[in-house]
């Protein structure tokens, strides 16, 4: 019985959802920071989160 297992393929999908759900945690608590700090945090986790969709999107076959 050939137990070899290739996950390879399957580690960039898991380390791109992984941190797309750290994303999204880092904007749900957003309400919880002060204006200042969300007015600066906003933009760069939007931006991180698009970089991610994109990559998430070239990895689809």
């Amino acid at each position: 019985m050939d137990m070899n297992f290739n996950f390879e393929p399957v580690y960039p999908r898991h380390d791109l959802m992984i941190e797309i759900g750290q994303i999204e945690m880092a904007m749900d608590s957003l309400e919880e920071r002060a204006d200042n700090e969300r007015v600066a945090l906003q933009p760069d986790l939007e931006s991180r989160m698009q970089s991610l969709l994109d990559a998430l999107d070239h990895l689809a076959v």
